[in-house]
């Protein structure tokens, strides 16, 4: 028998963990074990579990339904979750009944994704999303019998309400019986005689569900984040399938991203280059800060502001701001600026190429 998940001990909270607590365990771990980053053996599964765990503890109902029965996917009505579709295949081999219970049998709800559009700052620093998804629920009218109220179903005339009949054959060997799935009520035991009004019998509907997405501090342009659960409904009582969000980053009007560091590009004029200065540099926080410029500097040259790039993605610390030096060549100049550039001019050593300052070859 399989151990049931502790899913408390999975996001290492305690079980009166608040909402908030929960939410900052997840996004901690999800940062360590996502598998995009951590390339260690078993991070791919511990990532698996640690959003299983968080998409129950997150959901009031699905934790209720977990500190009560330990588990969240409960069906009271049912048998205590029992699955007896194991003996199919040996029904199916001795009589070829297997159809019948293979139609009663939980499946899996289908998986769904969806874009989400951000902007570069909230994919820095992380923030919540909410996101409107329409998928497949089991019927709010019916609750996926399919039928309208509790006289809309009746048991299955042609069976007797057992989902087979049986059908016995003579041949040379004798005579024998074959168990095979009601054609009418196709093994379920029942015939719907006055369908849902909502879902038209077909025990689910499409509705539209907000959800919100807690996006991570770091993550870059098409990364794919797994909610477990929240896809389509699974048929039958199954599980639900999974939602697939891939996040989208608009880009920014002068910031790039490098991973974890964050490019920006300085405009310089000929004389902050050349004697040095001291300017305002913008950082993604939305402030400024100082920056020195040492005399002489080239374009092309690349300046580091340490601890103002991006969260790093599995949680340790921020990358860097890297400032590109960009020396700007004025293309307009009015008469006193020129008269200046061309005292400057003849005054200023001028280097061939191949050759030094002195009009030598360069070896």
């Amino acid at each position: 028998m399989a151990s049931v998940k502790d899913y408390y001990e999975i996001l290492g909270v305690p079980r009166d963990a608040s909402d908030e607590d929960i939410k900052k365990a997840f996004r901690r771990l999800a940062f360590q074990c996502h598998p995009d980053h951590n390339k260690e053996p078993g991070a791919e599964e511990r990532f698996k579990q640690i959003n299983e765990a968080y998409q129950v503890l997150c959901d009031p109902e699905k934790r209720a339904n977990y500190d009560r029965y330990g588990r969240a996917d409960v069906d009271t009505a049912g048998f205590g979750g029992f699955d007896f579709g194991g003996f199919g295949d040996i029904f199916e081999s001795f009589f070829g009944g297997a159809a019948a219970t293979h139609s009663r049998r939980a499946q899996r709800g289908g998986d769904l994704q969806v874009r989400l559009v951000i902007t570069f700052e909230e994919a820095v620093f992380g923030c919540d999303k909410e996101i409107e998804v329409l998928r497949t629920e089991v019927c709010s009218g019916c609750r996926g019998t399919g039928a309208e109220g509790s006289g809309g179903r009746e048991r299955c005339p042609n069976c007797g309400g057992i989902g087979q009949v049986r059908r016995t054959q003579q041949s040379i060997f004798g005579r024998f019986v074959q168990v095979m799935p009601c054609s009418r009520c196709q093994g379920t035991g029942s015939i719907i005689t006055r369908s849902c009004q909502v879902c038209r019998g077909t025990g689910r509907e499409r509705v539209k569900r907000k959800l919100v997405v807690p996006v991570p501090a770091g993550v870059e342009d098409g990364f794919q984040l797994e909610m477990t659960g929240e896809g389509e409904a699974g048929l039958n009582g199954g599980p639900r399938g999974n939602l697939y969000v891939v996040f989208s980053v608009k880009p920014h009007r002068f910031f790039k991203r490098e991973g974890a560091n964050i490019i920006y590009e300085l405009p310089l004029n000929i004389a902050q280059a050349a004697l040095g200065a001291e300017v305002e540099v913008p950082v993604v926080e939305g402030k400024t800060v100082m920056l020195k410029i040492p005399a002489g500097v080239q374009s092309g040259r690349v300046l580091r502001i340490k601890g103002k790039g991006a969260h790093v993605l599995d949680g340790r610390g921020r990358g860097d701001q890297l400032v590109v030096v960009r020396v700007v060549t004025p293309s307009s100049l009015d008469a006193r600026q020129r008269k200046l550039l061309e005292e400057l001019a003849k005054i200023l050593p001028v280097e061939k190429p191949g050759m030094d300052e002195a009009g030598e070859a360069k070896n």
